[in-house]
């Protein structure tokens, strides 16, 4: 059954149970999204997993470039799911998540439990950059329906509670990627890449990807992908809709308010430009409890 076909049945089955009360409403499509994801990570040749806005956005138009070239597709192709393996059988299917749905549908709850088996490229970012750039995104971008199924707040809340917030700020994101740490050693197949890497050398970063993940492009192929993918083209593509069949995913909330592009800044640090330096010094020391395998302590000298 395609994945197109179960996104169909989750909506039919949600609108038969609207008479259901909220908290079991929640629960049925929780386990319908787990469901869907589980099934695509059964087709995926590798998976990239990262917690929202950590900037998966742009590696995915790199990868789209890259992939692109080698396979001779067209430039407004957007790499989804096995859209570019059913068009080139050289090309991968690539999972794309943020492990929110899996376990609802598995039952499990280590992070790794349900990847074994499939190469995995966790993406990660500082908990400060991504719990700023999220607050942006809850305020600017997200769906009514998606804070209420992933515990967001619904009223309107200030940046300062939202990112010290333990439901959806740093507490929150160094859990995830703590949890993540721990599973590393058992389960081998992972290539961790950092955002700060990628935003040194981005070309060096997407090699390692491409060649870790058992698709190897040309030099010429990955200069072009990150020429492609340069900020001020993306800022571009997304303000013209470039890419099709994308929906709402590269396309601004209100084209008149720069806070709801999903390109926004990528800024290393950028936390800093809002807040006091005391609440920097209160949000360090919250991000400081993250593993020492994401190398935190770096970004803070």
């Amino acid at each position: 059954m395609g994945h197109k076909v179960l996104v169909v049945i989750r909506h039919i089955v949600l609108t038969l149970c609207f008479w259901l009360p909220a908290p079991s409403r929640k629960k049925l499509e929780r386990w319908l999204r787990g469901r869907e994801e589980y099934k695509q990570l059964g087709k995926a040749d590798w998976v990239l997993v990262s917690w929202g806005k950590s900037g998966r956005t742009w590696l995915r138009v790199m990868l789209s470039r890259a992939y692109q070239l080698k396979g001779g597709l067209d430039e407004d192709s957007f790499l989804e799911f096995d859209n570019f393996s059913k068009l080139n059988g050289e090309l991968p299917a690539v999972f794309f998540t943020h492990n929110n749905y899996l376990k609802d549908y598995t039952g499990n709850s280590e992070p790794l439990a349900d990847f074994r088996g499939k190469r995995v490229v966790l993406l990660v970012r500082d908990p400060l950059d991504v719990a700023v750039s999220q607050y942006f995104q809850w305020r600017f971008r997200m769906r009514p329906r998606k804070k209420f199924i992933n515990d967001y707040p619904i009223v309107d809340t200030e940046i300062w509670d939202f990112v010290r917030d333990e439901t959806v700020g740093v507490p929150r994101i160094v859990k995830f990627l703590n949890g993540w740490a721990q599973a590393i050693p058992e389960h081998g197949d992972v290539l961790l890449v950092r955002y700060r890497d990628m935003r040194a050398d981005p070309g060096s970063v997407l090699t390692k990807i491409l060649e870790f993940t058992g698709t190897g492009c040309s030099a010429e192929q990955i200069a072009a992908a990150v020429e492609f993918a340069r900020y001020d083209n993306m800022k571009k593509m997304e303000e013209t809709k470039f890419f099709k069949g994308t929906g709402t995913r590269v396309k601004p909330g209100d084209k008149d308010n720069p806070q709801s592009f999903k390109v926004r800044k990528g800024k290393v640090g950028g936390y800093r430009d809002y807040f006091t330096d005391e609440q920097c010094a209160e949000l360090e020391q919250m991000a400081s409890a993250l593993d020492p395998i994401f190398d935190y302590r770096e970004t803070q000298t």
